[in-house]
Order: C-alpha cells, then structure tokens, then sequence
C-alpha cells in the first residue's frame, strides 16, 4: 500500500500571481516513498529526522489547482523554490546517527575504487558476519568506528541518511529538477516553486 505522491511545478507570473506550469505526475515519480521523506518529511518508514523541506503545509498564495482542502488524498503538503533545491547541499546529514536498520552497500565503480552502489535494509548475512567479526549482535549504529563487513564483493558500512542517498540530483528526480531549472532561467529562481501532496 502506501501513498502516492502528487504535486506541480509553478511560476509567478510578472502580476505576482502563481500558475501551474507542469503536473508532477507527469514525471512519473509513483509513490516516491523514501524521497518524499527526505524531502517533505511525508512516510517515515526510513526515519529521517530532519528533511529538507518538511511539512510546510500549502502556500497560501498556490495557484489554483493545487487543493485546498485536506483529505485522504490531499494531505502531507509542502513546497520549496528552485531558489532552495537548485542550492541544496545533497550530502548534508538528514541524522545524527547511523541508522539502525540499513547499511550502505558498495560495489567497484568503473575505475574500481568503491562507489555507493544503493541503501538496503541489512541483510541477514551482513548482519551474521557483522556479529562474528565484532564479537557481538550489534545494530549498525553500534558498529565500532570504522567498522565495516566484506560480502560476495560488497563492502558494507553504517551510514548516515542524505538526501543523495534516496533523490539524487541526477536520479529518479533529476527531470523535475532540470524542468525547474529551465523555468528559474525564465522566470528568476524564487518564482518557480514545486509544491506537493499526498495521497
């Protein structure tokens, strides 16, 4: 089950009001659990504790088609310029800690050094090795520093939770950003807001 995300791209015209420019259905994006919480703050099932943009309701001044009412589909809202994410930091910690329950996982890149290949949920195998290798059952939070386990070719280490990790710039996300980027070109990067929902 879960939530599907909703939303639209805008721009203030030069009268000051917002328009819609693009759907984000448009993208395709489904129900973008993990990036609507580190960007909205919208699932809660990774644990981020600081996103991006979390929560910060509806715009007042919105256009016309994004909903006014809050129901089982339209819920969860929040918004951010291009002015915001065209200067976010993508590496910055959404945590504090360690999460408790996935791992990165890296893999040889094209030049063979180790590049993050993805952010499981922690295998059983790695969490084996990890407490024979550490003498204990421990969450990888509590992994000593420096801490790592080698597996059928991976590396995996504790990790903390960023945004790149779950919407990258250049992933999944990278056309409504590239569409926002077009339209901050015309229009002036704090005229052009993504706004979304959920439901």
């Amino acid at each position: 089950m879960g939530t599907f995300i909703d939303g639209l791209i805008e721009a203030r015209t030069v009268g000051g009001a917002w328009e819609i420019e693009v759907s984000l259905l448009d993208f395709d994006l489904g129900k973008a659990r993990d990036a609507g919480e580190c960007l909205f703050g919208h699932g809660g099932a990774i644990g981020v504790e600081r996103p991006l943009f979390d929560r910060r309701g509806r715009p007042e001044d919105s256009c016309d088609e994004v909903p006014k009412e809050y129901d089982e589909l339209n819920h969860g809202h929040s918004y951010a310029t291009w002015a915001e994410i065209g200067t976010l930091d993508w590496d910055a910690p959404l945590c504090d800690r360690p999460d408790g329950n996935r791992l990165g996982e890296w893999r040889p890149g094209p030049d063979g050094e180790l590049v993050l290949d993805r952010v499981p949920w922690a295998p059983i195998e790695v969490l084996d090795a990890s407490e024979e290798l550490f003498g204990e059952d421990l969450f990888p939070f509590e992994w000593p520093p420096g801490g790592e386990v080698h597996l059928n070719g991976a590396v995996y280490r504790p990790v903390i939770f960023t945004a790149r990790m779950f919407a990258p710039p250049d992933g999944e996300w990278a056309p409504v950003w590239a569409s926002m980027r077009a339209l901050a070109a015309e229009h002036g990067d704090e005229n052009v807001r993504l706004v979304v929902w959920f439901g």
